[in-house]
């Protein structure tokens, strides 16, 4: 109160005594001036006493300081205008006088720094104070040498240049400080509101600034486009802030005062933006005054939004900062202080030096404090940069990490010795639960980190410490489930898995500490996101591992709880400001979205399916991993859900997938449980029905979610089954293509020709092209736009195709090679517009700039492409002599399309054979043999032939290459696999394109010459793609029809054969002693069944040293590797396979016959004869 009425007085007197001296001045401009400024310091002075009567109400108040400190800066600025206007002194004083006050006004803002004073990080003001360093010793420097040389004006111009450079620093400053201050986990920094309410206070100062400079008589043009810019800045940015929180606030009278008040503001900046534009023109009073009176209705409403902005039900939490966080950003308070202290000393001597330019006392006094502010500042920029935050607290974590895998290392070091004592603190299942959920926690904390880690200095003392909170009980539960483990190797695995987790934790912290939240370190961010990755994958790995452990004891809780858990993370769709929170900075569209949630979705149901199967067959072993697996599904799909939601432009839709989603995680949790009854008590008929219960229960929720996906994206499910559709059409024109070749398409009217059709196919295809031109724009419009273009774009190309089949046929079947042209250029289409349908799909939603985008112009590009050569080819199909030429530039343009489509991104699926690589050479040959010799002939009809025929064989060839690539042991081999294949299609495409040279050129020789050293280079690429098939092949492969290889089988299948009736031989017994008197021949028996065995084993024996004698002598060379059968090798191949399968049969006669005697069932000739015939065998196969 003492300081309200003494600045009210004063106040009261700067008035009075101002007023008299305007009316004592005769000069009608200076006058006019002098009012202006007492106007202007008369109502700054009312809004500080306004703002202090606030702050004085409730000092906790967000931006109250800030605001405080600003109106206290609009006093001092008013006032030196004041001073400026009312005194004439000598050179420099006004200057030095203001430039004073002006850096004693920033002082407050170091005092004890709790709010933030702009948006800038701590890295930007770290910039800044560089930046503001190097301006000021510039001023320094001005300052001096104006000084020196008596140049009054620019001495002046220096001088407010180190006012505004000291003003920078401090500001810096102490929004370093503040940043540095909030970064200890031991404070707690601001939350965010419904508004950013500071934002909004510091907009509406800046704007009023802005408006003050445009209402001031003296500004300049400069001043005027500055002010103008800020005021643009300020208002856009305050639009999109009201924009934002209408959506995010469920009070719908919020939210229609928010949508009013930005129209409000974007009116009024409209309106003063036109008298801007007017006075930039013309600075005349008129213009002027026009655009005063223009900043009122804008600062009205700016007003009004912020007033109603600063309500307290979207009020922000004010940030605590505790005692250790004052300690700490004491250096660099004291730092902004010294360069406060010392740079009004040094602006007070240069004020002496403008007087006396020749003082000695004066210029030391100000070199000396020269100096004191330089040193000031250096230690400003060592503290800043010294007092980073998140620096200690990563020090400090590393150093808790080691020692958790220190304690990892003794434990699995007990655990190799068998001596790790067991833990009684917990059971096994309750430390896995333990370190299931540590690790969990650990997961859901990792991306705080990366954000931290990468651009926000200030949150990474919290993420660390919330990331290595859970690395404790992640190591005391790991170890202490495995010392309740009975197997070593299952304690060996769990401890060696959470000491990686733990190792790559301390890695992201490393590499955090390095980054230290600097968004200008790019080249640390990725090292950042690498170590996240690594981190999440060690952590699946420990998460699958504890899984495996519980299931197979039928404990199912940790799998709940990670259901639960990802249920949890599912927007609940009637809080609108949850749904805006999950959006995420992942360029991923509600299309990418939903292709993974379809494909995780019919994943749940087919595991809930063979749940069911398995409880039925008995098979309870397996439901502990499908469990794992469905649980698994299941987080992916409300990952997504969440992504989806806040990607889909109609939250009824994302309402209803959230719940769906829901619903579908409590059937799951439902069948989980079951399953681990099940698994606990396989004889329980009533868990089992349970289980498949749940499973029809899943089912019906999956297929819910699949409806709510479809209904968010109607254009895209339209785009996939018009996909489809396009993919049928394109089935049936190669059908029709087959007919055509073969000579059987005709039309059903013998008297049709083909002009009755062309109109018709004309007209059908400019259709197609109007609707491949909204198909396109569909991409940047709404589902329903896009689904629409998606059905009349397949319904035009279904016309086309069929309207083209009958023209066809209406050729006769006398001119197949025409039928051919006329259907390959209707499917090239239809294949064009298959594939911008799958780059429309792909850039659904995309932002321009997203590369999806890149790929649907080009698709774009070549659908026009293959329109435009259908109409030349319908023009020319009935002109013999142009339609070769025709057919010539159709297969050129469509090679050079399958080229690309070689290395698109949407790489075919397809496996092919090495086998299928070397024979579809063949065909290129003969299209190459076709093409030379329809150069060299130039008749229309071998021209057509040989185009129609090189395009199968190339497209053929291209599509086997990707089906060898996709099968290609490594990515080197299958590069060469495509080069291979792209070099013969280029090669065969520069052959057609000499071709259609010659045609040009009919009497010319050079274009005929240049077609054999064409087909030499096909030659040579073909012999590369059979070398390519030949390493495709690998180097264990065998041909299946080579005699030697066949004969090798045979023997290894003799010797097999003949192990198996010796183990038979093994497990026989002498028939039982009926009488006593038959004891004697007991010992026959055992000899005759010892005689088999042996006589058994050495034929064995001896078909295995056939067949490595065999190998020997094929690797010696002495016998061909792969003979001719009528050779003699051949022969001998022949013979040593019927021998191998005599000596077979032989000895397993003998022992069938040696097992019936001693049973007495068979007589002793049977057995001497399958004794002779394995001799003779034996014999045969030596």
């Amino acid at each position: 109160e003492k300081a309200s009425n003494k600045f009210g007085n004063a106040v009261g007197d700067i008035l009075g005594v101002g007023m008299e001296m305007a009316g004592q001045t005769k000069d009608t401009e200076v006058r006019g001036q002098m009012v202006v400024s007492l106007k202007n310091v008369s109502m700054v002075s009312s809004k500080l006493l306004v703002t202090a009567k606030h702050v004085a109400a409730d000092p906790a108040a967000p931006n109250a300081k800030n605001q405080l400190a600003a109106a206290a800066r609009a006093v001092t600025d008013s006032v030196n205008y004041l001073v400026d206007v009312c005194t004439s002194a000598a050179p420099g004083q006004k200057e030095c006088d203001n430039a004073i006050r002006n850096i004693q006004a920033m002082r407050p803002l170091l005092d004890n720094p709790s709010e933030p004073i702009s948006d800038a990080s701590y890295f930007d003001c770290l910039d800044t104070v560089m930046e503001k360093s190097k301006s000021l010793g510039d001023g320094m420097t001005g300052i001096a040498n104006h000084a020196k040389r008596c140049q009054h004006e620019q001495f002046g111009e220096s001088v407010r240049s180190v006012s505004d450079s000291i003003c920078g620093l401090v500001e810096a400053a102490a929004q370093a400080a503040y940043l540095l201050a909030v970064s200890e986990p031991s404070s707690v920094a601001a939350r965010q509101g419904l508004v950013d309410q500071a934002q909004f206070a510091r907009a509406y100062q800046a704007i009023q600034g802005a408006c003050a400079s445009l209402s001031s008589s003296t500004s300049n043009q400069q001043q005027v486009l500055s002010a103008a810019t800020v005021i643009a800045k300020h208002t856009s940015a305050l639009c999109n802030a009201c924009r934002l929180a209408s959506s995010k606030t469920a009070n719908p009278v919020a939210k229609r005062h928010f949508v009013q008040s930005a129209k409000d503001v974007a009116n009024s900046t409209a309106n003063l933006v036109k008298e801007i534009k007017a006075l930039d023109l013309d600075y005349s009073d008129q213009n002027r005054k026009s655009c005063s009176a223009a900043t009122v209705p804008l600062l009205d409403a700016v007003e009004s939004l912020v007033t109603f902005a600063s309500s307290p039900e979207f009020a922000s939490q004010p940030a605590r900062i505790s005692e250790s966080a004052r300690v700490t950003q004491q250096p660099i308070v004291e730092a902004g202080c010294a360069i406060i202290d010392s740079s009004c000393v040094m602006v007070s001597a240069a004020k002496s030096l403008a007087v006396a330019p020749k003082d000695p006392p004066t210029w030391q006094l100000l070199a000396n404090q020269s100096k004191s502010v330089s040193d000031s500042i250096k230690k400003l920029v060592a503290s800043i940069r010294d007092k980073a935050p998140g620096q200690r607290e990563c020090e400090e974590a590393i150093k808790k990490l080691g020692q958790r895998i220190t304690e990892l290392d003794q434990a699995a070091l007990l655990a190799l010795s068998q001596n790790l004592p067991p833990s009684r603190d917990n059971s096994l299942q309750g430390f896995a639960e333990q370190t299931d959920s540590a690790a969990a926690e650990l997961s859901d904390r990792l991306e705080i980190l990366r954000s931290a880690a990468k651009a926000e200095a200030e949150n990474i003392g919290h993420a660390v410490e919330r990331l290595v909170v859970y690395c404790d009980p992640l190591t005391a539960g790991a170890i202490g489930a495995a010392s309740n483990m009975v197997h070593s190797k299952q304690q060996m695995l769990l401890l060696d898995q959470t000491k990686t987790v733990i190792e790559c934790a301390q890695q992201l912290l490393y590499v955090t500490k390095d980054c230290g939240g600097n968004p200008k370190a790019v080249n640390i961010h990725s090292d950042v996101d690498e170590c996240v990755a690594g981190t999440r994958e060690a952590l699946a790995e420990l998460t699958a591992t504890l899984a495996d452990l519980a299931t197979q004891a039928g404990i199912v809780t940790g799998l709940v709880d990670t259901i639960s858990r990802a249920m949890s993370r599912v927007p609940d769709p009637n809080t609108p400001f949850q749904r805006r929170s999950f959006i995420a900075d992942s360029t991923d569209s509600f299309v990418d979205y939903q292709t993974r949630m379809v494909a995780s979705s019919k994943e749940i149901a087919r595991l809930a399916q063979e749940m069911v199967s398995k409880c039925g067959s008995g098979n309870m072993s397996s439901l502990g991993n499908l469990g794992s697996e469905l649980t698994r599904q299941y987080t992916q799909v409300a990952g997504d859900c969440a992504g989806a939601g806040a990607s889909s432009s109609n939250p009824e839709v994302a309402g209803r997938l959230a719940s769906a989603v829901v619903e579908l995680g409590r059937a799951s949790i439902d069948i989980v449980r079951s399953a681990g009854m099940c698994q606990a008590a396989p004889g329980d008929t009533v868990a089992q029905r349970d289980v498949a219960d749940h499973a029809r229960t899943i089912s019906e929720k999956v297929s819910k979610v699949l409806a709510a996906l479809q209904a968010g994206s109607r254009g895209t499910q339209a785009c996939i089954n018009a996909a489809s559709t396009v993919s049928g059409i394109i089935g049936d024109l190669d059908t029709t293509i087959m007919f055509a070749t073969a000579g059987t398409l005709h039309a059903e009217n013998d008297e049709e020709k083909f002009a009755d059709h062309r109109e018709n196919i004309l007209k059908t295809a400019k259709a197609l092209v109007e609707d491949t031109k909204t198909l396109v724009a569909g991409a940047a419009s709404s589902q329903e736009q896009l689904a629409v273009a998606a059905q009349n774009a397949v319904s035009t190309i279904v016309q086309l195709a069929e309207v083209v089949k009958f023209g066809a046929a209406s050729l006769g079947s006398n001119n197949p090679e025409a039928q051919v042209m006329l259907i390959n250029a209707v499917k090239d289409v239809a294949s064009a517009l298959g594939d911008l349908i799958q780059a429309t799909k792909a850039a659904s939603g995309k932002k321009i700039n997203d590369p999806s985008m890149n790929h649907l112009k080009e698709s774009a590009k070549v659908m026009v492409t293959n329109v435009t050569s259908l109409l030349k080819t319908v023009k020319a199909v009935e002109d013999e002599h142009t339609r070769g030429t025709r057919a010539l530039e159709a297969t050129i343009e469509a090679i050079a399309q399958e080229i690309r489509a070689l290395h698109s991104v949407e790489v075919s699926r397809s496996l092919s054979t090495p086998e299928e690589l070397v024979r579809c050479t063949k065909p290129i040959t003969l299209a190459t043999a076709k093409a030379v010799a329809a150069g060299n002939s130039c008749k229309q009809e071998d021209i057509i032939v040989a185009a129609n025929m090189g395009r199968k064989a190339v497209s053929d060839m291209l599509t086997i290459c990707k089906g060898n690539a996709n099968n290609a042991e490594g990515e080197e081999l299958r590069r060469r696999t495509l080069q291979a294949g792209q070099d013969v299609a280029m090669e065969y495409r520069e052959l057609l394109q000499a071709v259609l040279h010659s045609l040009s050129r009919p009497g010319a020789t050079d274009a005929k010459q240049g077609l054999p050293p064409i087909s030499r280079r096909i030659a040579q690429c073909v012999t590369e793609l059979v070398a390519v098939a030949e390493l495709l092949k690998g180097t264990d492969w065998v041909d299946p029809d080579d005699p030697t290889v066949i004969a090798e089988n045979e023997l290894l299948g003799a010797a097999a054969s003949i192990d198996a009736a010796a183990k038979k031989l093994a497990s026989l017994r002498p028939r039982k002693s009926v009488t006593q008197e038959t004891d004697e021949s007991l010992n026959f028996d055992e000899m005759i069944l010892e005689a088999a065995k042996s006589i058994a084993a050495a034929t064995s024996a001896l078909v295995k040293a056939a067949s490595s004698a065999q190998r020997e002598l094929i690797d010696s060379g002495k016998v061909s590797r792969r003979p001719l059968t009528s050779s003699d090798d051949g022969q001998w191949s022949e013979g040593l396979i019927s021998a191998a399968r005599l000596v077979a049969a032989a000895t397993h006669s003998l022992v069938e016959s040696a097992n019936s005697l001693v049973q007495g069932v068979s007589s002793e000739e049977k057995l001497v004869s399958s004794a002779k015939q394995v001799a003779s065998s034996t014999a045969q196969l030596l």
